[in-house]
Order: structure tokens, then C-alpha cells, then sequence
């Protein structure tokens, strides 16, 4: 399959495709690009992130930039980790392992998991409006944070110390939970005809790092 169809978001250098963004060409084929992916090993994103104040366990409490209420520092940078995390989603997506070379990154390895989460959902959707209902019914439902049982990287998170930092960290995913609901909603219905994009949906059903927030087999 010629890779000059996927110039506008993928680069081939020494046998390595380096992804460009989230740009998707006009007529987006998902079984060619699945096939392109397998083809030519991708190279795995990092978070450049690591300049932060605070974190619980080893997890990094990163500035975003929303105006849904929680404890993160509010930011007005045009990139934030979530900006990051969508952006490399559909390149770091394909790995099953993956190495957490900074506190930052175990953000970015979250935010990538319940991106896949929204995806899920998004694909019952047949319009915006549904769309951002579907994600806020998910940011709010309950979830797992490191410590919890049903937490699927506890291997890799530290427990918080407290009670008072799980309730911060909770918070804080709640927080990111919601932002990325919203921002992934905008990319998936970002359509002429309004219908959602299949080019984002077709990756609903891979597992980064073979783990998934909503539990095993699901």
C-alpha cells in the first residue's frame, strides 16, 4: 500500500513511520491504515510535560486548561496533556507496552485509556448534542483511581498517602475526565455532515498497554 496517502499526518524515516498529528485525510481508510501500522513500526510519544509543582503517589497534577471545577491549576497555554494525549492517541494507542519515563507520562497513559472509553460511547451517537451528554454521563460515573481494586495499573501507580490526596486525585481525573469528554466529542463530530467521524471510531476497539478503564472484557 503506498504510504504517500498518509503524508499528511505520517513521516517514514529509516523504516520508522513518525505520526504528524491529528490531521486525517478527506477519504480515511482505517483497514489500510491498520494495515500501514503494522507494516512499519510507530514510534511511542511521551509526555513533554515534566515541569510541574505537585503530584499524589507518582502521579503528576498537571495544569489543564478548562472551566469544568477541580483542583487542577488552570492554565492558558494553547497545549495542555490533554491537547498532548489526543494528539498522539492514534500512534501510542498501538502499543502494548509502554515505558513511564516521567510522572507526567502516567497522566498522559490515563488520559489515553478513557479516550478509548469516550470512543466507546461515541459510537452509539448519531449527533454532537448526544455525543456530550454521553461524555458527561461517563466523566461523572464511578471510577477507579491507583489503590482502588478495580484500578488496571496499580502495578505502575502508587497509592495516594491519604484519604485527602485520593479525594484530590479523584477529583483530578473527574476533572480530566471531563475535558477530555468534551475535546473528543469536538474531534469525532468535526464533520461536514455532522455524522462521527470513522476515521476517529475505528480505534475504539484497540487497547493501549492491554488495559482498559472500564474493566476486563469490556
Amino acid at each position: 500500500m503506498p504510504v504517500r496517502c498518509f503524508r499528511n499526518f505520517l513521516n517514514v524515516r529509516n523504516g520508522t513511520v513518525v505520526f504528524r498529528g491529528c490531521g486525517e485525510p478527506a477519504s480515511a481508510d482505517c483497514a489500510a491504515f491498520r494495515l500501514l501500522i503494522k507494516l512499519f513500526p510507530f514510534q511511542a510519544y511521551h509526555s513533554s510535560h515534566t515541569d510541574y509543582k505537585q503530584s499524589i503517589g507518582n502521579t503528576a497534577i498537571l495544569p489543564i486548561r478548562t472551566s469544568c471545577r477541580g483542583p487542577a491549576p488552570i492554565t492558558t497555554e494553547e497545549n495542555d496533556i490533554i491537547d498532548e494525549a489526543i494528539y498522539y492517541f492514534r500512534a501510542n494507542v498501538f502499543y502494548r507496552t509502554y515505558e513511564i519515563k516521567s510522572e507526567a507520562d502516567r497522566v498522559l497513559i490515563y488520559i489515553t485509556l478513557y479516550i478509548t472509553e469516550c470512543l466507546k460511547r461515541l459510537q452509539k451517537c448519531s449527533n454532537k448534542n448526544q455525543g456530550l451528554n454521553e461524555m458527561y454521563t461517563l466523566a461523572i460515573s464511578k471510577f477507579d483511581i491507583p489503590g482502588d481494586p478495580g484500578f488496571p495499573l496499580n502495578s505502575v501507580y502508587a497509592k495516594p498517602k491519604t484519604p485527602a490526596e485520593a479525594d484530590v486525585l479523584r477529583y483530578y481525573f473527574q476533572q480530566i475526565r471531563q475535558e477530555t469528554g468534551q475535546r473528543i466529542c469536538e474531534k469525532v463530530f468535526n464533520t461536514e455532515n455532522g455524522k462521527p467521524s470513522k476515521w476517529w471510531l475505528c480505534f475504539a476497539k484497540k487497547k493501549f498497554m492491554e488495559k482498559s478503564l472500564s474493566g476486563p472484557g469490556q
